[in-house]
């Protein structure tokens, strides 16, 4: 019987072809989400209830979806963060796991980077202006000497760190599992304290995985630590963040201004945050480019392949 693998990410449609290309020595049916939209629950249930290989955006891949779907033993994460899948319940049942990390690496974290502009020169309040026949300038701050504060130093932050330096910013990082003292030297970064990081930086910027530790990371109080000049950057996870508690400190101008390509539930509806003209947001934009969705493509399918038939694609990499 031909192994069943269902792939969920709405952006592996642009590289269909390439995937069965990839997989054509192996005899697998690959049933595609063509809904449009990420999957819910009730719908991942019914899609994964007799699959074998599951290839995973950020769909939610709960308890109950797992414990429905009884012959599943592979799940490969179309990107690099793992927090919508349930690792506890997948390790029970001997459900394989793996991600795509490093992939979509500079692609997050050029975003980021142009967030960084986007702020420091209100881009988005300038075209506003402009579209609705203005003509008034709001002064900006240039990059060139600010400091940059990384809040993570994995392929995501390391990424940031070395364009904002190849900018002039000053770098400072915060990560307790940080060890690599070349790359601190290449790229002229200085490690912090979290508490250091939010008193110092201009521009905060979250590269983290949600965890336990890590949920609202961004809270009242470290907000209060802020300069009132400082921005804060989030193209990790929505749930890094209190988003009352932003809403309050750019609402106060305690902080002045905020970007976040991510939400605690996406598509946010409607939030406080989304009325303030210091807020900029994008739709979860940060690993769609075409470059991104391509690696992310062949690396899931190679570790769906490692995962499911214990074997490196050795001539189709």
């Amino acid at each position: 019987m031909r192994a069943k693998v269902l792939i969920t990410p709405r952006s592996f449609l642009k590289v269909k072809e390439q995937a069965q290309n990839l997989l054509k020595r192996y005899d697998l049916d690959l049933i595609y989400n063509d809904t449009g939209k990420t999957l819910t629950e009730e719908q991942m249930l019914k899609m994964c209830e007799d699959v074998d290989g599951l290839i995973v955006g950020i769909d939610p891949v709960t308890e109950k979806v797992l414990k429905n779907a009884r012959k599943l033993k592979a799940i490969s994460k179309y990107g690099a963060g793992l927090d919508n899948i349930d690792l506890k319940t997948a390790r029970e049942l001997g459900i394989k796991v793996a991600s795509a990390a490093g992939t979509n690496a500079t692609s997050v974290a050029e975003l980021a980077i142009g967030m960084f502009f986007a702020l420091a020169r209100n881009l988005a309040k300038h075209v506003f202006l402009v579209k609705n026949g203005g003509w008034d300038r709001i002064q900006g701050v240039e990059l060139t000497g600010k400091t940059a504060g990384i809040i993570g130093l994995g392929n995501i932050g390391k990424e940031v760190a070395r364009l904002a330096n190849g900018i002039g910013m000053r770098i400072i990082a915060y990560d307790p599992y940080f060890e690599d003292s070349e790359f601190l030297k290449k790229y002229d970064v200085k490690m912090a304290s979290l508490e250091s990081v939010f008193k110092e930086a201009d521009f905060v910027t979250l590269h983290v995985p949600l965890t336990e530790a890590t949920a609202k990371i961004v809270n009242e109080n470290t907000l209060k630590l802020m300069k009132k000049t400082a921005y804060i950057v989030n193209t990790s996870r929505g749930g890094l963040i209190d988003e009352d508690a932003l809403y309050e400190a750019l609402k106060n101008d305690k902080i002045a201004g905020a970007a976040s390509d991510v939400f605690s539930k996406e598509p946010p509806g409607f939030h406080k945050l989304l009325t303030l003209d210091n807020f900029l947001l994008t739709p979860h934009i940060g690993a769609y480019t075409a470059e991104a969705v391509e690696k992310m493509a062949i690396k899931s399918i190679e570790n769906l392949v490692v995962l499911l038939f214990d074997e490196e694609m050795k001539s189709q990499a």
